[in-house]
Formats: structure tokens, C-alpha cells, sequence
């Protein structure tokens, strides 16, 4: 196994959000009123590991409101712990989705300043408690776009993590509107963060944006190259998983998995995915199946296919979370579409 310990649970740090939806398919605000689901990078990638049976821990903080409750219960419902989670002033952070139809593109827009996450500072979090029996570490590049408090909070988590010799898995998760609301330097910080990770869910856009570097070459040769120069810029890295999506329409994309090692590589066929009910919160499906997969001890070629499984399936469910449980994985593995009965 590459990266990731079977021992010991996954402890998940980032914001818990609320997202607000236009209904169906129309516009914001065409009718008046919302489909509410609870969402966040980190708590996505820990509620579809927690469907697929590993131990997970939320570090986190919410608004001592009904607004918060209602986000701790649903990721209690789904077998998280919250025992990280802490209750503190601020609001609870939103995000507003309009999903696209047709050649129009889904677009999302954000309203989380001030929120009791944004508010906590890196002393608010006692590091040596909240990572006690921890196997690993995922975080992802949200969490230091969202303001310089942030940013210091997802350094001394990464740093914490490193002292403690729990491995980090990072999800570069470039958000620009995020970035672009601060006086940020998000090449400097995602630096420092992903020089603690073991494993990195990037491509080799996201691989430039690091080592300011442009990557030639086409499709799996340039992933290649591009993580052939992360692995030699960041010696911590061992395994770097990506997904590369074509969109056709709103409602049918071709999607690859690959996975890249110091010492292997494994890549998929292209699938496609028509009838798509919801793309948002694809890629912490994505690195949900990945990390079960090297949790588990599974060779890169399973992993792969099973990181391709959860993303590919996750675009068949509403909302943010993946409920996918191993018999789905299997059974899309197995080209199993009739009913099963």
C-alpha cells in the first residue's frame, strides 16, 4: 500500500457548509425558494469513506445555532464522528448552486465571510488532541483560500500532522473566487501545505500552479511528467491521483482516472456518464474511492477503478455526499447496470 495506513481513523479538517440549490434546473431564484443540502470538500470526502466503512473524525467548527445542529446530525446519520467538531459564534457558511442544463454551464457562487469556521485562528484547534488515533490527515486547498486566518489553520494543522507522523492527503481544490477575495499568495501556501502530503489529488494544472511550470505533451504523457517533477519538488509525495473529464453537455461527460506513484502508474478507459443528476462534490467521491482503496491494500489498479467507481456514480445522486457503500463499487466494477434483486 502507497501513502495511507489501514490503522487508525481518517480525520477530515475544512469548513461544513450549507449549499443552496435552485430547484430542478432553473435559474436562481426563479421559483422562490431553495433545496438545502449540507456539503463541504472535506466532510464530502469524510462522509464516503465512512459509507464505505472506515472510522472518520470531523475537525471542524460550526455556529452554535439550528443551523449548525442540522449539519452535525447529517454527518452524524452517516457514521461520522463530530467529536471535533466545536460550537462557536459566527454563521454557518453557504454556498449557492444553479445547475447547468443543456450548454448552459452549473454555477456556483459563495457567501461564507465571518463564518465560524473563517473566524477560528490556528490556536483555536488543539492539534495534539484532535489528531490522537489518527491514521491520516485529508485536508484540501479550500480550506487556506478562505482568508489569512484560514490559511495559518491549515498550515498548523499540516504541520501538527507532520510532527505526529500521521500522513496528510491534500486536495488541491483551486477555488479562485475564494483566492481572489484576499490579498492571498495561494502559490506560496499551497507550497507549504502539500510539502507535508503524502498523497496529492491534483492534476498537472494544478501541479503548475505549484512549481510554475508549464507541462507539454498530451493526456497521460504530460500527467506523467507533471508528477514525475511533483515528486521530485516535494520528496514527501508518494502517490498522486487525478481525474480528467470531458464535457460534452450538461448531461453527458466522458471521465478518466489515473493514478501516478514514484515507482508505477495506472490509468482508465474513459466512461461515460449520460443522465447526469448532479456533478458537485464528483471529486471527493473520487478521492473517497482512492483512499479506500490504499487503505484497504489494494494494488493501483483497483484503486483507480475504484476512485473512477464512486466519481462516476456520485453524478447519479443529489446533493454533495457520496452514499455509495464496496457492493457498489463492485458491482460498477462489474458492469453490473440491470436491477439487482
Amino acid at each position: 500500500m502507497t501513502g495511507a495506513p489501514k490503522t487508525g481513523h481518517v480525520a477530515c479538517f475544512g469548513e461544513i457548509l450549507l449549499r443552496m440549490t435552485a430547484p430542478g434546473r432553473e435559474l436562481m431564484l426563479q421559483k422562490p425558494h431553495f433545496d438545502v443540502y449540507v456539503a463541504g470538500a472535506e466532510a464530502n470526502v469524510g462522509v464516503g469513506l465512512a459509507n464505505l466503512g472506515h472510522p472518520v473524525r470531523m475537525i471542524s467548527r460550526l455556529p452554535d445555532n439550528a443551523l449548525g445542529q442540522a449539519a452535525l446530525d447529517a454527518l452524524r446519520r452517516h457514521g461520522v464522528d463530530t467529536a471535533g467538531v466545536g460550537r462557536t459564534a459566527g454563521r454557518m457558511g453557504l454556498y449557492f448552486l444553479t445547475q447547468g442544463a443543456g450548454l448552459r454551464a452549473s454555477e456556483i457562487f459563495y457567501d461564507r465571510q465571518d463564518s465560524s469556521f473563517a473566524r477560528a485562528a490556528a490556536a483555536d484547534f488543539d492539534w495534539d488532541a484532535l489528531l490522537d488515533g489518527a491514521g491520516l490527515l485529508h485536508m484540501s486547498g479550500i480550506t487556506p483560500a478562505l482568508g489569512p486566518r484560514s490559511a495559518e489553520a491549515a498550515v498548523a494543522a499540516a504541520e501538527a500532522a507532520h510532527r505526529r507522523g500521521v500522513p496528510i492527503s491534500f486536495d488541491g481544490n483551486y477555488r479562485s473566487q475564494l483566492w481572489e477575495a484576499w490579498d492571498s499568495d495561494p502559490r506560496s501556501i499551497l507550497t507549504k501545505l502539500v510539502s507535508k502530503a503524502q498523497i496529492l489529488f491534483g492534476n498537472h494544472r494544478d501541479i503548475s500552479l505549484l512549481l510554475g511550470t508549464e507541462f507539454s505533451g498530451e493526456g497521460s504523457d504530460r500527467r506523467r511528467i507533471a508528477a514525475e517533477a511533483a515528486f521530485e519538488a516535494f520528496p514527501n509525495l508518494t502517490t498522486i491521483a487525478s481525474t480528467a473529464r470531458h464535457v460534452e453537455d450538461a448531461d453527458r461527460h466522458l471521465i478518466s482516472a489515473r493514478i501516478d506513484t514514484q515507482g508505477g502508474a495506472a490509468q482508465t478507459e474513459d466512461v461515460l456518464v449520460a443522465g447526469i443528476v448532479d456533478r458537485i462534490g464528483a471529486g471527493d467521491a473520487f478521492a473517497a474511492g482512492i483512499l479506500h482503496g490504499l487503505r484497504s491494500g489494494r494494488d493501483l489498479e483497483w484503486t483507480v477503478r475504484s476512485g473512477l467507481a464512486l466519481t462516476c456514480l456520485k453524478h447519479s445522486l443529489p446533493g454533495d455526499f457520496s452514499l455509495f457503500g464496496p457492493a457498489d463499487i463492485e458491482a460498477f466494477m462489474a458492469g453490473g447496470l440491470d436491477v439487482r434483486r
